[in-house]
């Protein structure tokens, strides 16, 4: 049989391919994972007080985690298929990164010098990451099955994209429980947990996520 034969005989009633494959797969995930996430967080922690709302520092935490997640969605779609464009999205988790820290250091610049230490440590630095990274480990579980279900070839940097949304939605999450109120606090701990989080998911990444 002719190769063109051969071609043409295989594709017949093949039908078009299917559209945005990584999206449906990883959307599912993502909205469990925030549902587990916040849910955990309050659980574990409690509500902040609705006054808090009243304030822009619940709101600043949750933009910047939401923000970072939109990005990591779209660099763990990226790397979830062959041959991806990452340019942009890894430019855009650098963007979010870089403007939270511009954020954090304008707040710290506008504290007296005397409170600055106060308002970077807060009253739960040493707790903060640790509780980011753990409210956002069932979200890393579902986006690596996500992204296990798909075909990545860079394992490891898979991974840790899996990993900074994981870290991200957990840190969307923890906003709803976390009583601090500075930026500077938000910008180096908060970045901390979601860090964890991404290297956890790049160590699994060789492991979990081959096919």
């Amino acid at each position: 049989m002719r190769t063109d034969a051969l071609i043409d005989m295989l594709a017949q009633g093949a039908g078009p391919a299917p559209h945005a494959v990584a999206a449906r797969r990883l959307a599912p995930a993502i909205c469990l994972s925030l549902f587990m996430s916040s849910a955990l967080a309050l659980l574990m922690i409690g509500p902040l007080p609705s006054a808090m709302f009243t304030t822009p520092a619940p709101w600043i935490k949750l933009a910047y985690s939401l923000t970072l997640a939109v990005a990591a969605a779209v660099l763990t779609a990226r790397l979830s298929r062959p041959v991806a464009r990452l340019a942009a999205p890894r430019t855009a988790v650098v963007a979010v990164l870089v403007a939270m820290g511009l954020v954090g250091g304008a707040s710290l610049w506008a504290t007296p010098a005397d409170e600055r230490a106060a308002a970077v440590l807060g009253l739960t630095w040493f707790l903060c990451p640790w509780m980011v990274m753990a409210v956002a480990l069932p979200a890393l579980a579902a986006t690596l099955w996500a992204v296990r279900g798909l075909a990545p070839t860079h394992l490891r940097g898979a991974g840790f994209a899996a990993g900074l949304l994981a870290g991200a939605l957990g840190a969307v999450g923890y906003s709803l429980a976390c009583p601090e109120a500075s930026a500077a606090f938000v910008a180096v701990w908060y970045t901390a947990g979601i860090g964890l989080t991404a290297l956890i998911g790049a160590a699994l990444g060789p492991r979990v996520l081959r096919w």
